[in-house]
């Protein structure tokens, strides 16, 4: 398997998790997390960096045999 492919599947669901946090944080106003309402759109945007750098990285690389 190519490394890429491999490191763009790690950062995709690096990017799932984050965007989970991130809207679960807002949602709880910042109570159950470690982050207040407004702060928790950093894991939210980083989640999404991540999430499509994943995918960006799954669509462009090529297998090679």
């Amino acid at each position: 398997m190519n490394m890429k492919r491999t490191f763009g599947g790690v950062l995709l669901i690096l990017g799932i998790i984050g965007i989970i946090w991130g809207a679960y944080a807002f949602l709880m106003g910042g109570d159950g997390v470690a982050v207040g309402q407004f702060t928790a759109a950093v894991p939210f945007i980083v989640g999404l960096i991540f999430f499509f750098s994943g995918i960006s990285l799954i669509k462009t690389t090529k297998d090679e045999a």
